[in-house]
């Protein structure tokens, strides 16, 4: 089984950002969560050259600014707006991919309104969570075979995390 090289490195490349989006479910601090979300999108532009994936390179490039104008608390109405446009707009002229390149277009767009409505650790992890469900279907549709791993771990872990923190929540609220 020869694979083109380029797929190769494209999953070397995303097991490394993997890394990231594995920390920012594990953390419990929405700050820390969004700079590891950020370091996330930034290696997964250059893991979607390697897979000719121009809506990705640009979804990623869009949430990687997004990320980290959300960790300076500079995410306002008005940016959350002009990022959902100009995900939209720019994803839909760089599609080559017809349904599988609405998926990241979908997910910056989903994302992008946690990003400014969900404000506890909670939220936001239930947000991170039914983000990579999408993007688990992206990566698997794009043969990007590490990054659906780690989406899946990524969920796995998030839920697990999500899980303890509202039976902790519980648990404090019962004393």
């Amino acid at each position: 089984m020869d694979l083109p090289i380029n797929i190769v490195i494209g999953n070397a490349i995303s097991l490394i950002a993997g890394v990231f989006i594995i920390l920012s479910m594990w953390v419990n601090d929405e700050k820390k969560a969004y700079k590891y979300q950020f370091w996330n999108a930034f290696i997964l532009i250059i893991s979607s050259v390697f897979f000719l994936s121009w809506t990705g390179v640009t979804t990623m490039a869009i949430a990687a600014t997004r990320n980290a104008m959300v960790y300076k608390d500079k995410l306002t109405f008005n940016w959350t707006i002009f990022f959902i446009v100009i995900s939209v707009v720019l994803g839909l002229i760089v599609n080559t991919m017809g349904i599988v390149g609405w998926l990241p277009i979908i997910a910056i767009v989903q994302i992008t309104l946690c990003n400014y409505y969900l404000k506890t650790i909670k939220t936001i992890k239930s947000g991170f969570i039914l983000n990579s469900a999408i993007y688990i279907i992206y990566f698997l549709a794009i043969y990007d075979f590490s990054s659906a791993i780690i989406e899946s771990v990524t969920a796995g872990i998030g839920l697990i995390s999500l899980v303890k923190l509202l039976m902790d929540s519980k648990s404090s609220n019962n004393d």
